[in-house]
């Protein structure tokens, strides 16, 4: 599945974020899962749409 995979990319693209802001491990912790909700709920839609095109 696609989900797990679109997860980590974003929970790293969040931690990386948060790191270059200076935060703390919070800060990354909470940054990378929102990111990563971020990320999945787009790619939720973009499958959705795809399959009600015909394209998946």
């Amino acid at each position: 599945m696609i989900y797990p995979i679109v997860f980590l990319i974003g929970g790293a693209l969040g931690w990386f974020r948060a790191a270059k802001r200076g935060g703390q491990l919070a800060d990354k912790l909470q940054y990378g899962a929102v990111f990563g909700i971020m990320f999945m709920i787009v790619t939720l839609f973009a499958v959705i749409i795809a399959g009600m095109f015909g394209l998946i």
